[in-house]
């Protein structure tokens, strides 16, 4: 068996070619960015101006008796200049007039008969937004990637209307098995529903792919065979879960090596073990293991980072950290466990406990989790007291006292 590390490694050689279309920026929010540095075309501001509301003045003109002689609200074309002795009313955002060096807040002037009386030194420069003080043209801006709303807001701030991006990688997911019913319609004696193709679907939307619900397949070669062909047609990357183990009725992995190649099957984790990944037309496939647990632990480990090479983003956009575990954790010497607890913070560090039975049918405790607890092969459990590497899922727990 393979380990997750050389699975890992051997899953993003097979990463697809990443392709770059344009959106408008409104679109762009959380998508991966092709050119993450970009040089900025204008200051910004792109002028000085006032950073609250107040006077225009000269800093020599202070303390002293100023006549006002006009107003410079936000978006004035023309403004007139400041004259020694004299002050322009000025809103927040407004040009800085000529002449001018100086802006003094309402709060700080008294105004009567057309003039306003300063009583206190004030330095050059209060309350005035030098222009580029934000950004200077042609300086080389970095933008978080994948975008955020404030890296969106830097984008519009210098004038950017439309964005390159990755092309989300087109994902389908096929479902294996006769019992499967998807949620909404009535259960028959024998059947379950589906959870995998939603929670599925979710995981790759959240790593930045675009899900391609294709359906159940029966549990018959034939069928296997042509949903995997008509899958691979019109999709990146081609998710099943179920049928990979060695079954009666576990045809996946048989049909992956009829239509194309088989690449490696079976990896030393727990859950997942049970894991078939090759090509057909020129497509990577990937054989999830039934269990819901399996398969969305398998897609977080493996698919994730894969969607994000493809996305041009390194590693898998999780934070690793240490955390001592609480109590004891059994589990498969053989293989690298990855047991969902929920992660704290403590005054010595961060804690770990479990969020609920650790089987791979136990959907809920992963829900419940924040993290994924890594407990590596050749060690029979965790132990109580002991630091083992996290990867947190979410947000940790509020931090409590031990």
């Amino acid at each position: 068996m393979l380990s997750v590390e050389e699975a890992r490694e051997r899953l993003l050689g097979m990463a697809p070619e990443p392709r770059i279309e344009t959106v408008q920026l409104a679109d762009a929010l959380g998508r991966a960015l092709a050119v993450a540095v970009i040089q900025a075309p204008i200051d910004v501001p792109p002028f000085a101006n006032a950073a609250m509301d107040g006077f225009a003045v000269r800093a020599a003109d202070l303390p002293g008796r100023l006549r006002m002689t006009g107003e410079v609200a936000a978006g004035a074309s023309a403004w007139p200049s400041v004259q020694p002795g004299t002050a322009i009313r000025i809103s927040t955002g407004a040009p800085l007039p000529p002449g001018a060096d100086t802006v003094v807040s309402l709060e700080r002037v008294s105004e009567t008969d057309g003039a306003i009386e300063v009583t206190e030194t004030i330095p050059a420069g209060s309350d005035v937004r030098v222009a580029g003080h934000d950004t200077r043209a042609g300086e080389a801006v970095h933008l978080p990637n994948p975008l955020s709303s404030a890296g969106s807001g830097v984008l519009a701030s210098l004038g950017v209307s439309e964005v390159a991006v990755r092309t989300r990688p087109r994902v389908a997911i096929l479902s294996s098995g006769e019992e499967l019913v998807m949620p909404g319609k009535a259960l028959e004696p024998g059947q379950i529903y589906d959870a995998n193709a939603p929670s599925l679907a979710a995981a790759i939307t959240e790593a930045g792919g675009e899900p391609i619900l294709r359906g159940h397949v029966r549990d018959d070669p034939s069928d296997v065979a042509r949903a995997l062909t008509d899958a691979s047609a019109d999709a990146d990357l081609v998710l099943t879960s179920g049928g990979v183990s060695v079954g009666r009725h576990d045809h996946v992995r048989g049909a992956i090596e009829t239509l194309g190649r088989l690449d490696f099957w079976r990896i030393a984790m727990q859950p997942g073990k049970p894991l078939a990944v090759g090509v057909v037309n020129g497509r990577t496939v990937i054989g999830l293991p039934g269990n819901p647990v399996s398969a969305l632990v398998v897609t977080e480990l493996l698919v994730r980072p894969l969607i994000r090479a493809t996305l041009g983003l390194a590693g898998d956009g999780r934070l690793h950290v240490m955390s001592l575990l609480d109590e004891d954790l059994r589990k498969d010497p053989e293989r690298t466990a990855y047991l969902r607890v929920r992660v704290r913070q403590t005054d010595v560090g961060w804690a770990a406990r479990p969020a609920g039975g650790q089987l791979s049918s136990q959907l809920r405790a992963l829900a419940a989790a924040n993290g994924l607890l890594v407990i590596p092969a050749g060690e029979p459990a965790g132990r109580a007291g002991l630091p083992y590497e996290t990867i947190l899922l979410g947000e940790p727990d509020p931090a409590e006292d031990r």
